[in-house]
């Protein structure tokens, strides 16, 4: 997807689209560029299409909801997901296990610095609904890490204007 291309559907769909962008790129799935969405928010922001706090909640609510999405398929179908999972990629197995292992001995600690990292921040959630972290607790920590990355991205867009497309892209 180009810049044009996601300025025109920002232009006919507005908020609901960073939303909905942001979602999906929470539900890790491929194809959905928020890290370029998220910029390109900031951007909008800085010329007034659109206010800061505005993007900061559509962004920080839609990553959530992704990440409780993901938190509920762990809790509810984790263990058969991770059978499943093993079956096809057998030498997954030892390494995964020791992520849970981090969960269980981290906790939301845990879950706030998955959320600050590549991959991870999206991965971490079935996991944690896998060992029945507390929910409360895990969306305290989600909600931590989800704000600190979107400002992040959002925030480039916003004070770097037109040169944070080059960036990102």
């Amino acid at each position: 997807m180009n810049i044009q291309i996601l300025t025109e559907y920002f232009i006919q769909y507005g908020a609901f689209f960073i939303f909905l962008i942001v979602f999906l790129e929470y539900l890790n799935l491929p194809g959905f560029p928020a890290g370029v969405i998220m910029p390109l928010a900031g951007i909008w922001a800085a010329k007034g299409e659109i206010s800061f706090p505005a993007v900061m909640i559509l962004s920080v609510l839609a990553g959530l909801a992704g990440s409780w999405l993901l938190y509920l398929l762990g809790r509810i179908g984790g263990t058969r997901l991770l059978g499943f999972y093993f079956r096809k990629f057998p030498g997954q197995k030892e390494a995964a296990e020791k992520k849970i292992a981090y969960l269980r001995e981290k906790g939301c600690i845990g879950v706030f610095i998955s959320k600050l990292l590549p991959v991870a921040r999206t991965l971490i959630s079935v996991p944690a609904g896998m060992i029945k972290m507390d929910f409360a607790k895990y969306t305290i920590s989600s909600v931590c890490g989800v704000f600190l990355w979107n400002l992040t991205f959002v925030g480039a867009g916003y004070f770097f204007g037109e040169k944070a497309i080059d960036m990102f892209t």
